[in-house]
C-alpha cells in the first residue's frame, strides 16, 4: 500500500477549553478521504504543571468530545512522544495530538519516489503571517 506524507498537528485549548468542536471538521477530512487519522492522543496539564493523557481508541465509545465516531487507528504515538508535546503546552491547557496521513498527497510522494527524489524538508506556514501578506497584496 502507497503511503502518502504523514504529519502531526498539536491543537491547544488555553484554560482547558476543549470541548470538540473540531470534531466535525476533522470528521469531514476522514469521510472525504483527504486525510487518514492515524493516531490521536488527548493532553490536559493542570495549573502545577502535572500531565494526564488518553490515547484515542477507535472502538472505545463516550469519549464525551465526539472522536469515538471518527474512523482512525491508533498506536503510532508513543509515551516519549506525548512527554514532548505536553512540555510545549501551556499551564491549564487541554490539547489534542493528532497524527495523519495526507491521504490527498499520495499520488505526488508516489511520483517523487518513483523518480529518485526524497522530501527533504516542509512547513507549515502559521496563518496570521499567510493572513497579513494576503492583505498586504490587496491594499
Amino acid at each position: 500500500m502507497a503511503i502518502g506524507p504523514v504529519e502531526y498537528l498539536i491543537v491547544e485549548f488555553p484554560g482547558n477549553q476543549f470541548k470538540g468542536e473540531i470534531v466535525p471538521a476533522l470528521a469531514d477530512l476522514i469521510d472525504s478521504g483527504t486525510i487518514r487519522l492515524i493516531d490521536a492522543v488527548f493532553i490536559s496539564k493542570d495549573t502545577d504543571g502535572n500531565v494526564v493523557w488518553d490515547e484515542y481508541d477507535a472502538g472505545e465509545e463516550g469519549d464525551g468530545f465526539g472522536f469515538a465516531a471518527l474512523d482512525g487507528e491508533a498506536g503510532l504515538l508513543n509515551e516519549e512522544d506525548v512527554v514532548l508535546a505536553a512540555e510545549g503546552l501551556a499551564l491549564n491547557s487541554t490539547a489534542v495530538l493528532l497524527v495523519w496521513e495526507d491521504v490527498w498527497a499520495t499520488p505526488f510522494a508516489v511520483a517523487v519516489r518513483n523518480a529518485g527524489g526524497q522530501i527533504v524538508d516542509g512547513a507549515r506556514l502559521p496563518h496570521e503571517l499567510v493572513q497579513a501578506a494576503v492583505d498586504s497584496m490587496n491594499s
